[in-house]
């Protein structure tokens, strides 16, 4: 029987092409990625077509929604050309303008909330801060969870009303998510550059999260 350690240089021989290509064991579940500095190099590129996109701020969702389906197809080993993501940006950028212009009014409206609470002016200051962080996290999940679910066949109203089923059937995915959306704006807020590496980063993590929870099915 093979170990563990023998199957992994095994790997990273055939990987190399120091080594015999295996003939058995199962195929890998997400060929698109087994090369990692490659996936690593297409997230970059794919993080910076989605910063174009989103430029205007409300296009976000769109951006999202192509690049994510174009990581999907690439970890997939699918047909992944650029010329797919352009396409679904056209499909999905004027419907999914409006999502991003309400996500945009609810987090301008619960950053000042935030502002308000801290000022001192409001009863219960710190009990409406709190909301408002709260209601920031859920708007960051049903931009990110929306945008995964698009396909150019059901649209946005589809992937919007599909948001709170799969927040109830996968909780922890839901906080996976908020941790990808405050990874991003932490980044972005350190160095404005970042942005792109970092939204591109959260298109993969959307891909990877539901993956997760299939395989612990």
């Amino acid at each position: 029987m093979t170990s563990r350690r023998e199957y992994k240089a095994a790997l990273r021989a055939e990987r190399s092409g120091a080594g015999p290509v295996r003939t058995e064991g199962p195929p890998p579940r997400f060929p698109g990625a087994s090369g990692r500095f490659a996936l690593f190099g297409e997230v970059l590129q794919v993080g910076l077509l989605m910063t174009l996109v989103a430029l205007p701020v409300v296009t976000l969702p769109a951006a999202l929604a192509a690049g994510i389906r174009h990581l999907r197809r690439l970890v997939a080993a699918e047909d992944s050309r650029l010329q797919f993501f352009w396409v679904d940006v056209r499909r999905a950028v004027l419907p999914g303008s409006a999502v991003g212009a309400v996500s945009l009014v609810a987090t301008l409206v619960l950053l000042l909330d935030i502002d308000l609470a801290r000022s001192g002016f409001l009863p219960g200051g710190a009990v409406i801060e709190v909301v408002g962080w709260a209601g920031l996290a859920g708007v960051a999940v049903a931009v990110l969870a929306a945008a995964g679910a698009w396909t150019p066949q059901t649209g946005w109203l589809a992937a919007v009303r599909a948001v709170p089923r799969a927040v109830a059937v996968d909780v922890a995915g839901a906080l996976y998510l908020v941790a990808t959306a405050v990874f991003v704006v932490v980044s972005t807020w350190a160095l404005v550059p970042l942005f792109i590496p970092a939204i591109g980063c959260a298109a993969l993590a959307v891909v990877a999260i539901p993956t997760r929870r299939r395989r612990r099915a």
